[in-house]
């Protein structure tokens, strides 16, 4: 085995699950862990606490230039009912080539390659190009506010000179057709919108004519919600990734059929056809106390992602399909980032086409949201590198917050590899 697979299979036995309530199960025992790993070959990690137990790990590699890089990464999961695994979630099972459990992909995986990769050049004395600065965070899963948030607000100091990040969602192989491998590297995600929505109305007795029923009212409100259909919004970021994957896959992609489009080209398709349009879904629901007893209110969330530069229309749609009976409040917010594609981008690109001569870099956005919001907001522009070469079968997608989710050991051996290019100073 492997030092990086067993770093990840030792990552995944530690149960992270972060519930999105103030104490979670707590990152400590994977922060004390991961810290161990840093100080047995001699990198000094800096341990801190946002709350009891949510606990954050910083340590910085010095390198050749003082104009750092900053590799972030959370600690946490999302829960897993063992009953629907077939392995056991937080076994770190390694079984059929690949490290199995709660995380692999998203994203102790990624923290592994990274930790074999500095540790192996503290074996070596290999110095970075430029500094590194490692950050191993808490709540992601959530809102950040225990991790990323808290660290750039109360611990900016730690990343001073950081002007470039990256992290995870990139960096992955798509078998595009059966000759074209493409891999998507994130240069931007759209904005984050969590949602508390409230109808307030009259309460009464079940049985009699309602004067004003909060729950109905909520009913038809998260009904226009999730019927409504945004209009496409192509923003110059996915442009350049339809512009790429044509030119990848040989093909025209038609911009003005850009849904036909993805459904076509099937998995290539697939990493364009989540943004190129707002979204906006209810995902919870409470209201009432009794079946007999109209409530005076009625409460439901909603997850809303906008493009970057949509903000104010989409949060004018939100409030019309509401209607004016609702009120929102945000849970967490954070607006859309973007990168330039050229400079630490072309880095990018060209690391992975130097380990894997038949791959095509493309620029890609991410549907959902990182910790690179918040790094944003101190000036560090984020992009979405975690090297995998995946095997073509193996839903990548599908092993963020699924069932039975896992990573190839020869993947995580291979971003190892291109995180190497990337970031070592080369041999003299």
């Amino acid at each position: 085995m492997t030092e990086v697979a067993g770093i990840c299979s030792d990552l995944l036995r530690i149960d992270t699950t972060n519930d999105g309530t103030p104490q979670g199960s707590g990152e400590r025992l994977a922060a004390e862990h991961v810290a161990g790993l840093l100080a047995e070959v001699g990198i000094e990690p800096h341990i801190f606490e946002s709350a009891p137990r949510r606990a954050n790990v910083v340590a910085r590699i010095p390198g050749n230039s003082p104009d750092a890089l900053l590799m972030h990464g959370h600690l946490d999961v999302v829960p897993a009912d063992p009953a629907e695994w077939r392995l056991h979630p937080f076994s770190g099972e390694i079984a059929d080539g690949c490290v199995h459990g709660r995380g692999a992909v998203d994203m102790k995986g990624t923290l592994a390659m990274t930790l074999a990769l500095v540790r192996d050049w503290a074996r070596r004395g290999v110095r970075p190009r430029r500094d590194i600065v490692l950050a191993f965070l808490a709540d992601e899963e959530a809102t950040g506010d225990y991790g990323a948030k808290y660290a750039v607000t109360r611990h900016r100091d730690l990343f001073e000179g950081c002007t470039e990040a990256i992290s995870e969602s990139g960096g992955f192989s798509v078998q595009a057709s059966p000759d074209v491998r493409v891999y998507p590297v994130a240069v931007g995600e759209r904005g984050t919108a969590w949602m508390k929505v409230t109808a307030h109305g009259v309460p009464g007795h079940g049985s009699k004519p309602p004067v004003d029923n909060p729950v109905a009212e909520m009913c038809r409100a998260l009904a226009r919600i999730a019927d409504h259909r945004w209009p496409v919004r192509l923003t110059p970021a996915v442009a350049s990734l339809v512009e790429g994957l044509g030119k990848a896959l040989g093909t025209t992609i038609d911009l003005d059929r850009l849904d036909e489009e993805a459904e076509r080209l099937g998995r290539a398709g697939a990493l364009f056809r989540g943004v190129i349009r707002n979204s906006a879904n209810p995902t919870m629901l409470q209201a009432g106390y009794k079946v007999n007893v109209i409530p005076g209110t009625a409460e439901a969330h909603v997850d809303g992602r906008f493009l970057p530069g949509f903000q104010e229309e989409f949060l004018e749609t939100v409030d019309r399909l509401l209607g004016p009976k609702i009120t929102r409040e945000f849970v967490s917010f954070g607006g859309g980032v973007a990168s330039p594609t050229e400079g630490l981008f072309e880095e990018l690109c060209a690391a992975l086409v130097a380990e894997d001569p038949g791959g095509r870099p493309v620029p890609y956005v991410m549907t959902g949201g990182t910790d690179a919001k918040s790094f944003a907001t101190i000036g560090i522009r984020g992009y979405g590198f975690a090297p995998l070469l995946l095997d073509p079968g193996l839903d990548y997608f599908g092993m963020f917050h699924g069932i039975d989710e896992r990573v190839p050991v020869a993947g995580l051996e291979f971003g190892v590899r291109v995180l190497d290019r990337l970031l070592a100073t080369p041999a003299a």
